[in-house]
């Protein structure tokens, strides 16, 4: 079952949704296990450009990005040929600065036309104390914005890239309990703050999931069919991941991981550490 008419408005004429059910708390559970192992046995392998494409090496990951109502609500977005484009992981531990400035999400990914979509999968609860998601209602509707590049230390994104005078008041605080998504569209203007409370705050970002016909017009991505059929053929294929930070999951993320990069900083004079 996909999304509902009421809540399929809600994405048009707001551009997101949010929340939906999607995973048990002992899955989500399960996943944050699967982080911390990767930290724990690999340290810094999760870290900079490495919290990318982090499905290609965990099997874990890789069935989330293939879960059924995901895919279900995904489908009532952008038709039922699903590419996995690409994830990434978004911590912000206790008592640390990291935030995310507002943004677009298509204002650097090359990515088009718009028929994708960003799902946010919370991994632990997000609510306004821990710093979860705002977004700025109904701006899915206006066109790309200047960023300004600002590379700030503690700004998760990878140019620091920032719209500014975004009114705060006028945004909608993104609370999802561990286990729930959002979805969100390519355009509309979103960011979070800081995490004021005692716990991690830990959202796997699947970003995106893009219809077949979609194409990358900066560089290269690699994809994984999720649903339906690819006969555009724009994209490389990555192998599907079949065990935990395996010899060739490694090779196979850090392949993807160069072209991102590649992508992420075109035309930018100087490279961030995402």
């Amino acid at each position: 079952m996909g999304l509902t008419k009421e809540q399929l408005n809600h994405y048009k004429q707001k551009g997101y949704v949010s929340p939906v059910n999607a995973l048990t708390s002992a899955e989500a559970k399960e996943i944050r296990d699967e982080i911390e192992k990767i930290e724990k046995d690999w340290p810094g392998a999760l870290e900079g450009i490495n919290r990318n494409y982090i499905h290609l090496i965990s099997p874990k990951f890789n069935k989330i990005c293939l879960n059924k109502n995901i895919l279900n609500a995904v489908e009532s977005i952008i038709g039922k040929n699903i590419l996995i484009c690409g994830t990434t992981l978004f911590i912000k531990n206790s008592n640390e600065r990291g935030f995310v400035s507002f943004h677009q999400d298509a204002k650097y990914i090359g990515l088009e036309p718009y028929n994708w979509v960003t799902v946010w999968v919370a991994i632990t609860d997000a609510n306004e104390k821990n710093g979860c998601m705002r977004m700025l209602p109904g701006s899915h509707k206006e066109n790309l914005k200047y960023h300004d590049q600002k590379f700030d230390e503690n700004n998760l994104l990878t140019r620091g890239q920032t719209v500014k005078d975004v009114p705060l008041d006028k945004t909608d605080p993104i609370v999802l309990k561990a286990g729930q998504i959002s979805l969100h569209h390519p355009l509309i203007v979103h960011g979070s703050g800081l995490n004021h409370s005692n716990d991690r705050r830990i959202g796997f970002v699947i970003q995106s999931y893009i219809g077949a016909n979609v194409n990358q017009v900066i560089g290269k991505m690699y994809v994984q069919k999720a649903r339906g059929e690819d006969k555009y053929n724009n994209h490389e294929y990555s192998k599907v991941p079949s065990r935990l930070m395996g010899k060739d999951e490694i090779i196979s993320q850090n392949k993807a991981n160069k072209e991102l990069s590649k992508i992420f900083y075109n035309d930018s004079k100087k490279v961030g550490k995402f």
